[in-house]
């Protein structure tokens, strides 16, 4: 149905349940008296269930619907493994807690309506699930445990706190210890443990690669394309068409080089420069996808779906097709290549005087790496200096034009988290055998720095041209955050500056200028990182704080994130004088579900990276039991110490470990206290620990305190 009809539909349900006159009706009634076709009949249901969803209806115990109550409210329930659970409510800043016994059979993502409760017992607002309106979950990854006459599944996900009964004639050819996909029967009820039925056996709990899979199955992350999208891909042909490249900047003769890393095979991205005078001419060449990946196509509906590709610690998820991201789309050396050329005339103080934005023909000379640029620019290697001598003086001015822009952005207050990240190298087996830091050195920043200039400037230029967009925004942090943040680093002497309710990006840019070279630079960084709000798509400019800037987008990585495919759609268009009224209303409908699904779909790429290496880091430690290690207290709860190691392996000492003492949380200063002694336990306190054990199923690792206070760094220097 038309998504204005809908919308009108729904303006009118509300104005109805409004009305003073209005007496509460069942469904059948209410679209009685509205009127509504018997053909339309399914369509009403639905808007009345969207409207449920977004809280904009309520419906009583005996089906009738009535205005919101302001004492119920929709959200998504998150379950908890000691059965009770969180709602989360959009424009609410407090989940409300749902204790053990008002869940009335809500699971983990159902979308439900709560009742608030009277009175206030802790520190959220309490409330009961009263009706689920969504199962947000249908299917379960976890291990089979077989029985005589039946099954159970224990479920991966610890969110769920119970086990899934599986009738024998529904469990397949599943034996004990397999991991398993059911699909959900029966929900259950109190007392009553759900019910499934299995519908994949991804293999053996110890077989090499099910460990990942099941992580991959649990965030229900599509693996393989449709055989009918890789024909389609197929299709784009391995060469650029004479009639693809009629009416495109010609930039062939243009020298261009890429920087990747030693493996990467989807070349997205290419750049060159050169100077006149003081100014430099930057150019940021991208891959045209979607001159190969039509609006609406099966390939189109599929990218949209995925949203972006997921990098686990084994294997890569593309949102699109290798005959597409690798092939095709791909820059690869010595090949004609469609692109979108962001073309900037820079001065001498890093602005941007000029631009122009072009659909082009591209040719790359040569592929670099990030280790041969780091050599010629570095360490200034000669053979790689002579290997590449054509190219040395291009590079030499791309890191001076990087330097300048890495300084204006420093300048405005720009944030640069450069803490290590860490790469999980695993053997053949997929057992992992070392954690190693990425490296990032001048390579890796001249390529950051000319993407971000471009993402700015396109996104200025689409800004003040009034068009629909998709916008990546980051808001300010919530002050509570900050004021915990500032509670940690004082433990190490630092401080940050803060207005009553805002903090300027400069403040926190300077915090991470102090800690720079310290030992406690990537642990305060990382914290200072969880403590700002996630960044997002949008199609509202609402500004970067992270970047202290005003206007950001992604326009650099159309093969792997949708939302830069999407606007590399609307550029063509613009350019083409194709965006005429119609487009853009068409733009205005579909962006705001895009850019929100977009935004959904890279959190749970997000969540299945983290998941994936919280298991292999797990793993690693198992090899270390019994192994000291220093760390630094990352985390203080009521029920233990987080201790994070220099390889950024996390790990918890229990409360009920601590010896000598009897320790309270002091929750107003984030600290352990010991009853009798005094002794205190503090956020950013270093503390020697040993690895007293791992649980793979849980991927937890727990620590006790090495009493002799005597640190090993053999496992931190991996």
């Amino acid at each position: 149905m038309d998504k204005d009809l809908v919308e009108k539909r729904k303006k009118l349900i509300c104005e109805l349940v409004e009305d003073e006159m209005y007496v509460p009706m069942k469904e059948k009634e209410m679209a009685i008296f509205m009127q509504v076709a018997k053909e339309d009949r399914e369509e009403f249901s639905r808007i009345l269930a969207q409207l449920l969803k977004e809280g904009k209806l309520c419906i009583t115990p005996k089906g009738k619907y009535t205005k919101p109550d302001a004492d119920l409210l929709t959200g998504l329930f998150i379950s908890n493994i000691r059965g009770f659970g969180f709602v989360e409510v959009e424009g609410r800043k407090e989940d409300l807690f749902i204790p053990e016994n008002r869940v009335n059979g809500a699971f983990h993502h159902d979308v439900i309506q709560a009742r608030l409760l009277p009175g206030q017992r802790g520190k959220r607002q309490e409330a009961e699930v009263i009706r689920i309106l969504e199962r947000g979950t249908k299917q379960i990854v976890g291990t089979f445990q077989k029985s005589q006459n039946f099954g159970f599944v224990l479920p991966d996900n610890n969110k769920l706190p119970f086990d899934i009964f599986i009738p024998r004639e529904l469990s397949g050819d599943a034996v004990d210890g397999h991991k398993v996909v059911v699909e959900l029967t029966d929900y259950g009820n109190e007392g009553r443990n759900p019910e499934g039925r299995i519908v994949e056996i991804l293999g053996h709990i110890n077989d090499p690669g099910v460990d990942i899979l099941s992580i991959v199955k649990g965030f229900d992350l599509p693996l393989e394309f449709d055989q009918k999208l890789l024909q389609q891909a197929k299709r784009a042909g391995t060469q650029v068409s004479q009639a693809d490249m009629e009416g495109r900047e010609d930039l062939r003769d243009v020298c261009m080089v890429t920087i990747d890393g030693e493996d990467a095979k989807d070349l997205d991205d290419k750049f060159s420069l050169s100077k006149e005078g003081e100014d430099y001419l930057l150019g940021v060449h991208i891959a045209d996808v979607a001159n190969y990946v039509q609006e609406n196509s099966a390939l189109d509906r599929e990218a949209l779906k995925r949203g972006t590709s997921v990098y686990l610690v084994d294997r890569v998820i593309p949102m699109l097709p290798h005959a597409l991201s690798n092939g095709i789309c791909s820059l690869n050396e010595g090949v004609d290549r469609l692109a979108l050329s962001c073309l900037m005339r820079v001065d001498a103080k890093g602005q941007v005087k000029d631009y122009n934005i072009v659909e082009s023909v591209i040719q790359v000379n040569r592929r670099l790496t990030y280790t041969s640029v780091k050599k010629i620019l570095e360490d200034k290697d000669e053979t790689e200096r002579e290997k590449y001598s054509s190219l040395v003086p291009m590079l030499e001015q791309m890191e001076e034009l990087a330097g300048l822009l890495r300084a204006g952005r420093k300048k405005r207050g720009s944030i640069d988290f450069d803490f290590p990240e860490t790469k999980i190298i695993l053997d053949e087996t997929g057992h992992p055998i070392e954690i190693k830091p990425y490296e990032r050195n001048t390579a890796t920043r001249i390529i950051e720095d000319f993407m971000l200039l471009a993402n700015e400037t396109v996104a200025q230029h689409f800004y003040w041209m009034e068009l629909p967009f998709v916008y990546r925004t980051h808001d300010t942090p919530e002050m509570e955050k900050i004021q915990q943040l500032g509670i940690f680093i004082s433990n190490f002497g630092y401080g940050l500056k803060a207005a009553k309710d805002e903090i300027h990006p400069k403040e926190i840019q300077k915090l991470l200028g102090k800690v720079e070279g310290t030992p406690e630079e990537a642990l305060i960084s990382r914290l200072t990182l969880r403590s700002m709000k996630r960044a997002k798509y949008s199609v509202e400019c609402t500004g970067h704080f992270g970047l202290a800037c005003q206007y950001y987008c992604h326009f650099t990585s159309p093969i792997r994130r949708y939302p830069d495919l999407q606007i590399h759609r609307i550029i063509k268009e613009q350019l083409r004088g194709r965006l005429q009224e119609n487009r853009q209303q068409h733009y205005q409908a579909i962006l705001p579900q895009a850019a929100e699904h977009s935004s959904k779909m890279e959190r749970r790429a997000d969540e299945a990276e983290r998941e994936t290496e919280k298991l292999k880091k797990a793993e690693y430690m198992a090899d270390h039991i019994g192994e000291r290690f220093e760390g630094v207290i990352s985390g203080i709860t009521g029920w233990g110490i987080y201790v994070e190691l220099p390889n950024t392996v996390e790990g918890l000492i229990r409360i009920s470990a601590l010896m000598g003492d009897y320790y309270e949380y002091d929750e107003a200063n984030y600290e352990l206290v010991g009853r009798d002694t005094g002794k205190k336990y503090k956020l950013g306190q270093r503390i020697a620990v040993i690895v007293d054990s791992t649980d793979c199923f849980t991927r937890t690792v727990d620590f006790v305190e090495d009493e002799y206070g005597e640190g090993s760094d053999e496992a931190g220097s991996q």
